[in-house]
């Protein structure tokens, strides 16, 4: 397998993450084409035009040889690597649209954080039941603490590159490292994508503390305990418990459940706040993962027989009107147990 030096890049989703990884990519000197759903076709002009994408960094100049498109075959033709970054519901269908249009094999990563409503599957399983196997070179994940806001601005960054495939994991650390983009390689992907999909439940339980009144403390208990339920729900469907004291466990759960810059983070704290789920979603006009992510975790949980009382407390205040004050003491009154 060759190692790319110089790639054709395509990354499919312009939000603020496809953005800020095309940018890291872009500095690397890779040539990259940013593919948007035809709703986007403003930004896309703004991106070609402009080499802005104010909808989400007002004052973020991007490297000229990032260009934009709506045509997916476009985007695609060419290129050698394929990023995903889009939210975990659209990627069956997204994976559904590429497999026609694939003509040779292609590295694939995704760069998104969920689980799949109805089915629990993760998101590189999502990729390998849509593509065919003789169109993928490989299939990888990129994961860890990193916020968009931060990337883009060239702030101190360290991520995981997970594939089964060593050479393919290898491939994309090399894709992307750079001087303020620090890439570790795993090849444990379900830790992996488990770490990255369970921490934005948490991340939402952190939020709904801060926005309930409660001090360092409880978040802490709660974060903590939360890495407790993401690594016995992980390991239980395979994971390696090493994995969770990594970038893409621990490490994303403290950047996730501590900071402003969380959607995730916000979501909890306007629950505890006492806003509904719809002005939620209205107000941080972005995907927030936790919040699907819960129903499918949950559902998992007791698939597995995996008690995870935290999932289960955001699941009841979430969907079943569950009052956020009592459903916290409700977790603080639990039996007394060993840690």
């Amino acid at each position: 397998m060759e190692q790319p030096k110089k790639c054709k890049v395509a990354v499919l989703g312009a939000g603020s993450w496809g953005m800020a990884l095309s940018k890291v990519l872009a500095e690397n000197g890779h040539d990259v084409k940013i593919w948007s759903r035809p709703s986007g076709l403003l930004e896309v002009n703004e991106i070609n035009e402009h080499h802005t994408n104010k909808k989400y960094f007002q004052d973020v100049i991007f490297p000229e040889s990032i260009t934009a498109t709506t045509d997916l075959k476009e985007a695609i033709t060419d290129r050698k690597v394929i990023v995903i970054v889009i939210p975990t519901v659209g990627i069956r269908e997204l994976t559904k649209q590429l497999e026609p249009l694939i003509t040779e094999p292609k590295i694939i990563v995704h760069a998104s954080k969920g689980l799949e409503q109805k089915t629990h599957q993760r998101i590189s399983t999502i990729i390998e039941e849509e593509i065919s196997e003789e169109k993928r070179e490989g299939v990888a994940v990129l994961s860890g603490p990193s916020h968009a806001e931060e990337v883009v601005v060239q702030d101190l960054t360290s991520i995981t590159s997970a594939s089964e495939n060593e050479e393919v994991a290898k491939i994309i650390q090399d894709l992307f490292m750079n001087d303020y983009f620090r890439v570790y390689r795993n090849t444990d992907v379900i830790g992996v994508e488990m770490g990255a999909a369970l921490k934005n439940i948490i991340a939402i339980g952190a939020g709904t503390l801060k926005g309930l009144g409660y001090g360092d403390n409880a978040i802490a208990a709660l974060v903590t305990r939360g890495l407790a339920e993401i690594s016995r729900l992980g390991i239980a469907l395979g994971a390696e418990p090493r994995t969770f004291m990594g970038m893409s466990g621990v490490g994303d759960l403290i950047v996730t459940s501590t900071s402003v810059h969380s959607r995730n983070w916000r979501a909890g704290k306007l629950i505890g706040e006492g806003h509904d789920i719809t002005t939620i979603q209205d107000e941080i006009g972005m995907a927030v993962e936790g919040l699907s992510t819960v129903i499918a975790a949950k559902e998992l949980a007791e698939e597995c027989s995996i008690e995870m009382p935290i999932t289960e407390a955001i699941y009841q205040v979430v969907y079943e009107g569950a009052n956020v004050s009592e459903t916290v003491l409700e977790l603080m009154r639990r039996e007394g147990k060993a840690e």
